[in-house]
């Protein structure tokens, strides 16, 4: 690849250093004061942009995505604000009124309802009294569960249900039905949902869409995928097919002379259930909840899971393992103890304050999703009395020296790194007081934690994967000092370039 020279850029944080920056063969090459001769190691770059003062930090990742969900998401309808069953079947009522109902049988699918704290029941009633014979199928926003009329029962193939509320392995294997499409049509989205992602600053995510991900990804790599950086994740029911291939954690999954931006990712396994569907496994029950589901339901017990890990580990693959409630996250650090295991915990959402010191004892990384932070913070009062104070403890683990890294569950929140890091460092949205702010972290560290590992001040020799940004989120930081005005500029962060390997996947300088 041509060699491409950025001149006046600033570092983060760095103001009054203007650099030059050299890339070549998709690298940083040089990192020089702006202005001053920089030694091209192919001969003169063949093209020069003049940045003009902007920032440049490196690109940012998301740590956690099921990409072709988010990608279909994107298209759906969203009912992630109703407050209500009833204020959702209007939302579908609209939308039926404003479009032509989906014809063939399809169902109206939508997503994001958050039902744990509604004052009434999400029944397939409720959507039968506004979409008659039409079916619809509405994803939570946790997609731990689904809501579905009567006629959207039976388009998931199931005759009858006691409400219409499918929750964890009643919704499980009827979701191929809904969270499917053909490849093309998959492919089409997930690079349409790769260049938005671009626009934002991002080079590179992990994908843990539960389908046979190197299968996907190879046909996307052999097709000519030229997008992000994609560590594709493997579940269980696809683990043979990447040990037989031979592949380890961040072998390219294809031939390499076609791509080496999609790499294998760690196995991903799913431990307990999640909050709003009162799902994640707890110490202490949920409140006003009683019976054997009280504190949760676990999914993969201990003896399962650690000779699960074990192999994974063998093979040379990481592992990631889901784990949003304090008893769930016990047992995840039970288990990377017990198998030697490397990788992550996936949400980490609540945490008896011993086991942080365990994350760092273990070396085992956090990766967190601060906007469910936002998200959530209601009905964590409500379900966890007394308890919020160690949810989503942010600054306890990076003071305990956790690793840390931020992600966004897409599409349970939109894969925007500025919004996950605004969420990070405020603890607040839409104006709101920040909730627990003793668990903030700082904007260098939040920045620290999306990139990859990559230090914030360029050097030589780092992959020439970037972004061009028109406000220095440093330089923001230590210019505000209120939270709310903070997290305004922080979530609408302008990003007015981004590079992957050299190569500009989003230019709008």
């Amino acid at each position: 690849m041509p060699a491409l020279l950025l001149t006046n850029a600033r570092l983060a944080g760095r103001p009054d250093r203007p650099v030059d920056v050299l890339l070549d063969d998709g690298r940083v090459a040089a990192v020089t004061p702006a202005g001053t001769s920089v030694r091209e190691s192919a001969g003169a770059p063949s093209e020069t942009v003049d940045l003009g003062g902007r920032t440049l930090v490196p690109g940012l990742w998301d740590a956690h995505t099921h990409l072709t969900q988010w990608a279909m998401v994107r298209q759906r309808l969203d009912v992630s604000a109703a407050t209500s069953a009833a204020h959702a079947a209007s939302l579908v009522r609209d939308r039926l009124e404003r479009a032509a109902a989906p014809t063939g049988g399809t169902p109206l699918v939508g997503y994001g309802f958050r039902w744990a704290t509604w004052p009434d029941d999400p029944t397939a009633a409720v959507l039968d009294s506004v979409a008659g014979d039409v079916p619809v199928v509405l994803l939570s926003g946790d997609l731990h569960s689904a809501w579905a009329s009567t006629a959207g029962l039976r388009f998931l193939g199931i005759a009858e249900h006691p409400t219409g509320l499918l929750r964890e392995e009643e919704w499980m294997p009827a979701s191929p039905r809904i969270v499917t499409v053909d490849d093309a049509v998959s492919d089409a989205l997930v690079a349409d949902a790769a260049r938005a992602a671009a626009a934002r600053g991002v080079v590179g995510v992990v994908d843990f869409e539960v389908s046979d991900n190197l299968t996907a990804w190879r046909r996307r790599v052999a097709g000519g995928w030229d997008g992000l950086r994609v560590r594709a994740g493997v579940w269980e029911q696809h683990l043979d097919a990447v040990l037989d291939a031979g592949l380890r954690d961040g072998d390219p999954i294809g031939r390499p002379e076609w791509s080496d931006l999609v790499t294998q990712g760690p196995l991903k396994v799913i431990s307990d259930g999640s909050l709003n569907t009162l799902t994640a496994f707890c110490f202490d029950p949920y409140a006003g909840v009683s019976g054997p589901d009280a504190h949760g339901i676990l999914n993969i017990a201990t003896d399962h899971l650690v000779p699960l890990m074990s192999r994974a580990h063998a093979a040379g693959l990481r592992c990631a393992v889901h784990a949003i409630g304090d008893r769930a996250n016990t047992l995840a650090l039970d288990a990377f103890e017990a198998s030697g295991a490397r990788g992550s915990v996936e949400h980490a959402q609540l945490l008896r304050r011993e086991d942080v010191a365990r994350f760092a004892a273990l070396g085992t990384t956090a990766s967190v999703q601060p906007e469910h932070a936002m998200d959530d913070r209601d009905v964590a009062e409500e379900l966890w009395p007394g308890r919020t104070g160690r949810a989503f403890p942010l600054a306890e683990l990076r003071a305990a020296g956790v690793p840390l890294v931020l992600g966004s569950d897409a599409p349970v929140a939109p894969l925007d790194p500025w919004t996950a890091l605004a969420a990070a460092v405020t603890r607040s949205r839409d104006g709101r007081d920040p909730w627990h702010p003793e668990q903030r972290i700082d904007v260098r560290a939040a920045l620290e934690a999306s990139v990859d590992g990559r230090p914030l001040d360029l050097a030589a020799g780092a992959p020439a994967d970037l972004a061009v940004l028109d406000v220095d989120p440093l330089a923001a930081a230590a210019e505000s000092d209120d939270v709310v005005e903070l997290a305004a500029v922080l979530r609408a962060m302008p990003v007015a370039g981004t590079l992957v390997a050299g190569r500009w996947t989003h230019h709008a300088l």
